[in-house]
């Protein structure tokens, strides 16, 4: 059975009631607020392996924890989100939240999400202490085990799924990986979003390590495939 901890930030008592009882029963130690401001204080003192962030919340709402939280962890965030926009998902993305659920949602959804963050940050966790991995491409560096990325130098401004992205990438240089492949590897198995997903993380790492981004030389797209990276 789960042993991890979810904290669970909601201000709908129904909803709040059926997450809880439901992560409960799955095996999850689950924490509960019921606003922004308790949910990151929650956040902050507890430190929670996974967050469920309501976007729609009193005195803080959930875009705003979420900025707040990416600059100080790297605990997977999952959005719940009633809107449907692509805007609304996209500036959830933007800020540093790592998967998004629309309401309403079957609550085998939501713990399929649950299950594939968590593996997903096990795996990378025991991946990134057990291989001690620094890799070099040109003037671009990435070291799993401090989890830190430089170009040219400079420190590289990463969130956590960018830089297992790249990590992913340059550790398979010359190598084409498909977007399920690169699914699989980040998001875990039983992910139930779609490839999507990974080309919007392919955009925003290029906008950061990219000469121009509009023509990249660093992140190959094979079409009808998926990505490679040149060193």
């Amino acid at each position: 059975m789960p042993s991890e901890r979810v904290l669970v930030v909601e201000d709908e008592e129904n909803l709040l009631a059926a997450l809880r009882y439901n992560l409960d029963k799955e095996g999850y130690q689950v924490l509960t607020a019921v606003d922004g401001e308790q949910g990151l204080e929650a956040a902050r003192e507890e430190k929670p392996d996974l967050i469920l962030l309501d976007i729609m919340l009193p005195k803080l709402d959930g875009f705003e924890v979420c900025r707040i939280l990416r600059r100080e962890t790297n605990i997977p965030i999952v959005m719940l989100t009633a809107k449907g926009e692509e805007v609304d998902r996209v500036v959830g993305l933007e800020l540093g939240a790592d998967d998004y659920v629309t309401k309403p949602f079957s609550m085998r959804e939501l713990l399929a999400r649950v299950r594939a963050m968590l593996r997903r940050s096990r795996i990378a966790s025991e991946t990134h202490s057990a291989r001690g991995e620094r890799f070099q491409a040109g003037d671009l560096e990435i070291d799993l085990v401090s989890h830190t990325a430089r170009l040219g130098g400079s420190p590289l401004e990463l969130k956590p799924r960018e830089f297992d992205l790249l990590g992913l990438l340059v550790a398979n240089t010359g190598r084409a990986l498909t977007r399920d492949q690169i699914l699989e590897r980040l998001w875990g198995h039983d992910y139930v979003g779609d490839t999507r997903t990974v080309d919007v993380h392919i955009r925003w790492l290029r906008e950061k390590i990219e000469a121009d981004p509009g023509s990249p030389k660093r992140i190959i797209t094979i079409r009808g495939v998926g990505y490679r990276f040149e060193g």
